[in-house]
């Protein structure tokens, strides 16, 4: 007869053994974690989150952590998680002599949480879209890039880099150029373009399944941009456009040369209607049309007479190059007499205030900065918590705001499934915070560690990153011994 204290160890040792077994590998786990569903605001405490390769797997709580082997623990106790950020307007440019100091850029973005970025185009496309595919191969440090390439532009335009047209012909050889490259949208802008080819250049990207993104020329309203199937309107200044109860008579004018852009403009601003808005902004979003306000970037030269932004501690971040991009702007600002400053404060106020209206009629509202070069004192990475605050201070809750910079790119591009939660199946693009960002949209910038497509970064390693982008910068700038 089996003797019972025996047959109770084996009976002990099997479950111990069967336990084991049942504990799946896992190279990441999260434990102790109060997350956040971005979506609806909802927080789960004492969470674990389970991370294989570059996505998650499992997310319980934490009393399930037996279930999990795992080769990194992190202790979350009493932090908060989300999904990584979207800046969804960067830039990278500046010519070739600034290649390295663009690419210096990318460990900023990680280093502010930053885990995603829409690159809507430069001068520099071609390395853009190989740093594309080197951060996708894990051969570059850096967030994911999606990236416009070139832009589409008119004859002769103030822009490098872009790819001229001005007949159906060029436009379609154009598009045929972007897809052989698989860019990941198409951007359009507004310099020298011919309106009825801007038109006829959404039209066929949106024909051939392609998103757009757009600067909308004077000459045509923004509801004819929506209607011939614009995806995203880039810049605020447009909602604001789109707002004149005299939009369409604006736009005539303009094309017929009685106005100039700064006239038409002002024109804009001082006809703004808020029910003609709501009208305009409620076709938008039937449309499903986007908008990314990158208020950041305007906000920096719309207040150069209040802050000239010489002592920002951040410039010690960007290279003497990048910096010396930023002088156009400036000057420019720099000419305007107390009558244009008071219509640019004015401007900026105006459209600002829209956020709250673009909300109310159902617009998806994109975050995102206009960093990069020649956009002066809108730095890479920490712009965008700049951009959030700015979405609070002038009506959005800290949660839309949220939503503006996790959601919406992935709607954007058509990949919510994979972006946008902690969940199983998602990309493992999270952020560990201090603090709660539903009750302090500025919580965003306590940021205790980042998890990049499934690679953890303590705190410590931010650190370093933002330490050698400042080695960097400085070591460019020292005098040649």
């Amino acid at each position: 007869m089996r003797h019972p204290v025996l047959a109770g160890l084996a009976s002990a040792a099997i479950g111990l053994a069967s336990s084991a077994q049942a504990a799946q590998p896992v190279d990441l786990l999260i434990r102790h974690a109060n997350v956040i569903d971005v979506r609806n605001g909802a927080m789960a405490n004492d969470q674990l989150v389970a991370v294989r390769g570059g996505e998650i797997v499992g997310v319980a709580p934490d009393r399930n952590s037996a279930g999990y082997a795992a080769s990194q623990t992190i202790d979350a106790t009493g932090k908060f998680v989300i999904p990584g950020l979207w800046d969804m307007h960067v830039h990278f440019g500046g010519g070739e002599d600034l290649i390295q100091e663009n690419r210096d850029l990318l460990p900023l973005y990680v280093a502010n949480g930053i885990t995603s970025v829409r690159d809507c185009a430069g001068d520099l496309a071609d390395q853009v879209l190989a740093w594309r595919g080197q951060v996708a191969r894990g051969e570059l440090m850096g967030p994911t890039i999606y990236t416009s390439g070139p832009k589409l532009e008119g004859y002769k335009p103030i822009w490098k880099g872009t790819l001229e047209v001005g007949t159906k012909a060029e436009v379609d050889a154009a598009l045929d150029k972007l897809q052989r490259e698989k860019v990941d949208f198409v951007k359009i802008t507004d310099n020298t373009i011919r309106p009825d080819i801007f038109l006829y250049a959404v039209r066929e990207a949106t024909r051939r399944g392609l998103k757009t993104s757009a600067h909308i020329p004077s000459a045509i309203t923004v509801e004819q941009a929506v209607d011939a199937g614009l995806t995203s309107v880039e810049h605020m200044g447009y909602a604001l456009k789109a707002g004149s109860s005299e939009e369409a008579q604006i736009a005539s004018a303009f094309a017929a040369g009685r106005l100039t852009a700064e006239e038409a403009t002002a024109r804009a601003v001082a006809t703004f209607d808020p029910a003609t808005a709501k009208a305009a902004f409620r076709k938008m979003a039937a449309h499903g049309t986007f908008i990314t306000p990158t208020l950041n970037g305007s906000k920096a030269t719309t207040y150069l007479d209040q802050d000239d932004h010489k002592h920002d501690a951040y410039l010690a971040y960007i290279g003497p190059g990048l910096k010396k991009t930023y002088e156009w702007r400036i000057e420019r600002a720099a000419k305007d007499d107390a009558k244009a400053i008071a219509a640019r404060h004015e401007r900026y106020a105006k459209s600002a205030d829209l956020l709250p209206l673009l909300r109310d009629s159902g617009v998806t509202i994109i975050a995102g900065t206009d960093a990069g070069f020649l956009n002066s004192f809108n730095y890479p990475g920490i712009g965008l918590h700049d951009e959030m605050a700015i979405f609070v201070a002038h009506g959005l809750t800290p949660l839309q705001t949220l939503q503006a910079a996790t959601l919406s790119g992935p709607k954007f591009f058509g990949s919510s499934d994979r972006y946008g939660a902690i969940e199983a199946g998602r990309v493992a693009d999270i952020l560990i915070l201090d603090h709660n960002p539903l009750q302090d949209i500025a919580a965003t910038r306590a940021i205790r560690g980042v998890v990049l497509r499934g690679r953890y970064f303590d705190r410590a390693a931010l650190d370093q990153m933002m330490s050698s982008a400042r080695s960097k910068v400085a070591s460019a700038g020292a005098p040649a011994s």
